[in-house]
């Protein structure tokens, strides 16, 4: 132990002569330590901190999924729901949600909250209690139950004062009155929707629920399931498979090919980020090597410039291991500070992170440092202090003791082959380099192609207005489309506008409806009905998101309630469903309770899901013929008027109609479409600033083996002068033993790089893991700043004087 402490005071005592050495190499260290401490936070408390619940692996969601069809999932309906929790023996809860908004009154202003109307089992299941309160039960329950409420704890904070005689009140959510019977403790996160959990309600007394209650065909629920004690997932997977096929012969109009799945919630949750992070945790890591690799380099030159310092300690005594452990000592020292630095880098670095992420980042709330990220922080900077510090170690402790103690026995002309190591640490930082880079250069490519594609309308000069329609306002139909035809003509007055339209779910929103249909005369097999987007729509709706007619027309106002059933389809569904013919005339069976509806126009496709995914097939409805309550104006500005400077006369028109009707919220269609590549946008940054790092820790390793080497070979360079060597030569001879070092590396990251990218393919869009212009560009790139890296040096290497060099030990 004592000489363990003198080994610490002595690598202190050295580290600090040397303050300019120690700095840099700690803030290498700090760079890629805090890089790989702050992705770490987000890897830990997305993919590997269980969720917190009770026994969440026994947590799962349960999915309907179509035979033969891949694993496009289904939300199941109210019956299958009802036979699964009668005949299955493995499954302890089944609780049926779906996500919900809403207005809360409070005084004369109204607040949008949103919430899930959920079973009484959904609390059960996740094993919570409320703060205050009860939770609803299974009495309650039910439809045409008391209206009843569970709030969270940061609405009875936010909206209602945190009055602790809540329990009891009566609230108003959505115009109706509503008893508050429960308040939930603040960490309660409802699995799906995350930070936007304000409330529950019993989902029995839903509209939609009452609606399909008793349709085996309407699929709308979302279901959280529990397994008993004991029960695997393989175990209940096989019991549902086997329920399944039961209800396919049951029913085989509605449940044929249609069986169910089981899936992890927390890999329901976070399935879909878990690629992305974990190439991004991979880079990152690279980049620590890359440092790791610089930094051995710069102790590699140190202990070259200490030999005769290690030459005489051994003379006196000193072991080989003793010289090793001292050298190790003080490198674990270099990286104990830079994991010190690296952690307050981290800190800052996850709340950048935070803030940069989208949105729909799933347990964003729970990224920090915590115990785990702490542990490996320290773990890292131990093992990156041994790591490049090692190699340096052994090989300065490697020596010939009788010609380190000459005056001149360190010689002037240092081959390549004795610094083979230096060589080797240089190649492998290109090469990660270009493993980086290129996959930067991937996703900077499929960005791009991202932006180019058509959303499929004209997004440029367009405002969305997000109105919900309440039951209490506007109970009839008859008064919404009234509303809504108000609305419509009241906008269009205001100045700077040039179309108002009105649809129920905006393009790019994260929100869709799928419905099957029929085509008459055709009909289908059971269960192999065709399906496609549904939206409702106002008659201007195509003028003003600029999607263009290609057959046919568009909605007209003649088309309302009691005119012949219409729609419009999209290109898509026309070239699916009628191949080689003209679909305008032909009629679609939408619900079997209505006359068919008559196609009278074909518009172009649109992406609702996002620009990567294929535009569905989709078919319009007019909105006087089946109005939603959920509207969103859409509202072109005229040429040369930014969209964003008509949101308060917008606002304006839309309280003359009517001044208690609530404005969710204004946004531009570029906001929208910004926000639909929100996620790719956070992965190219993040890869593409790891890549420039790690392009400059590389352009930097390069300068510094390459000067040292001008330094080491000074004698050799003057002897060259003077026997006159030009200086085209001088520099020639430099660059060549750079640049061989760095298109070895480029080539290994050539292989490396058509390796490793494959990994990558799902985060693609319009560009292959391969792409050769990429690959070229990047190599080019990478050589042509080795290059500069080389030529500073070989520049110096030309102004050494014969004279003094020849006099140079």
């Amino acid at each position: 132990m004592g000489t363990l402490f003198q080994d610490l005071r002595y690598g202190v005592r050295m580290l600090l002569k040397n303050p300019a050495f120690t700095a840099v190499v700690v803030l290498a260290l700090a760079l890629g330590i805090g890089a790989n401490s702050a992705i770490f936070s987000v890897v830990n408390a997305l993919l590997l901190r269980p969720l917190p619940f009770d026994e969440p692996q026994q947590l799962m969601m349960v999915w309907g999924v179509a035979k033969n069809s891949g694993d496009t999932r289904m939300v199941l309906s109210i019956p299958d729901l009802k036979d699964l929790r009668e005949q299955s023996q493995t499954i302890e809860y089944l609780a049926p949600y779906n996500g919900s908004g809403t207005t809360l009154a409070n005084g004369d202003e109204s607040e949008r909250v949103f919430g899930a109307n959920v079973s009484a089992d959904i609390f059960p299941i996740l094993r919570v209690k409320p703060i205050l309160g009860r939770v609803f039960t299974r009495e309650e329950d039910v439809t045409g139950g008391p209206a009843v409420v569970v709030i969270s704890q940061n609405l009875w904070q936010r909206s209602l004062g945190s009055d602790p005689a809540i329990i009891g009140k009566e609230i108003k959510l959505g115009g109706k009155g509503t008893t508050v019977v429960g308040v939930m403790p603040a960490d309660f996160r409802f699995p799906i929707q995350g930070e936007k959990s304000d409330y529950w309600q019993p989902i029995s007394s839903s509209p939609a629920y009452v609606a399909a209650k008793d349709i085996r065909g309407s699929r709308s629920l979302r279901v959280l399931t529990r397994l008993k004690p004991g029960v695997t997932r393989a175990q209940a997977q096989s019991e549902l498979a086997a329920i399944a096929d039961r209800l396919s012969e049951q029913y085989p109009d509605s449940n044929t090919g249609l069986t169910f799945n089981l899936t992890p919630l927390h890999e329901d949750i976070v399935g879909r980020v878990r690629p992305a992070l974990l190439i991004i945790l991979g880079a990152v890591g690279f980049v620590l090597l890359i440092a790791c690799a610089n930094v051995a380099n710069l102790l590699l030159a140190r202990a070259a410039a200490r030999h005769k310092e290690i030459a005489i300690r051994t003379a006196l005594g000193a072991g080989r291991l003793r010289i090793v452990r001292q050298l190790l000592t003080e490198s674990v020292l270099l990286s104990v500070m830079g994991g010190g630095l690296g952690l307050l880098f981290a800190m800052w670095g996850v709340d950048l992170l935070v803030a940069a992420s989208p949105a729909d980042l799933p347990r964003i709330r729970e990224i920090g440092l915590d115990t785990h990220v702490l542990g490996f922080t320290a773990g890292v900077s131990l093992l990156t202090g041994i790591l490049f510090g090692l190699v340096p170690a052994l090989q300065a402790s490697k020596l010939d003791l009788n010609e380190s103690l000459k005056e001149g026995g360190r010689g002037s002309t240092e081959s390549l082959r004795r610094n083979r190591v230096r060589s080797l640490l240089v190649i492998s930082e290109v090469a990660l380099s270009l493993v980086l880079l290129v996959g930067a250069g991937l996703l900077i490519r499929s960005f791009v192609a991202l932006l180019r594609t058509s959303p499929g309308f004209d997004a440029q000069s367009i405002l969305t207005v997000d109105i919900p329609l309440s039951r209490s306002k506007f109970p009839e139909r008859e008064q919404q489309t009234a509303y809504v035809q108000q609305l419509l003509e009241r906008t269009r007055q205001v100045p700077g506008v040039e179309a108002v339209g009105a649809v129920n779910i905006l393009p790019l929103s994260g929100n869709s409806r799928e419905s099957s249909f029929t085509i008459e005369g055709r009909p289908a097999p059971h269960g192999q009905e065709p399906e496609a987007q549904v939206s409702t729509i106002s008659p201007d709706y195509f003028r003003a998101m600029g999607i263009p007619l290609h057959r046919g027309r568009v909605f007209t106002e003649r088309d309302k309630k009691d005119a012949p059933l219409v729609l419009v389809v999209s290109e898509s569904l026309a070239r699916r469903n009628f191949p080689g013919e003209d679909p305008v005339g032909k009629r679609l069976v939408i619900d079997e309770d209505q006359p068919p509806y008559e196609i009278v126009g074909i518009v172009g496709d649109v992406h609702h899901e996002g620009l990567e995914t294929e535009a569905p097939a989709e078919y319009y409805l007019s909105y006087f013929q089946a109005p939603e309550r959920q509207v969103n104006l859409v509202v072109r500005a005229a040429p040369s008027t930014d969209p964003a400077n008509l949101q308060a006369g917008v606002r304006s028109a839309i309280k003359e109609v009517n001044g208690d009707q609530l404005i969710w919220q204004t946004k531009t269609m570029r906001q929208l479409l910004a926000e639909s590549v929100a996620r790719q946008r956070f992965n190219m940054m993040l890869l593409g600033l790891f890549a420039a790092l790690a392009l400059f820790l590389a352009t930097v390793g390069i300068y510094g083996v390459m000067s040292y080497s001008v330094t080491q070979r000074t004698h050799e360079i003057g002897i060259r002068i003077a026997l006159g060597a030009q200086t085209s030569d001088v520099i020639k001879m430099i660059i060549r033993q750079g640049m061989t070092l760095a298109l070895v590396g480029v080539a290994l990251g050539l292989v490396a790089a058509y390796g490793v990218t494959r990994v990558m393919t799902s985060l693609l869009y319009g560009v292959s893991a391969t792409d050769a212009p990429t690959f070229a560009a990047v190599s080019l790139l990478l050589a042509g700043i080795a290059l500069l890296a080389c030529l500073i040096p070989a520049r110096r290497a030309t102004k050494v004087d014969p004279m003094v060099a020849l006099r140079y030990e």
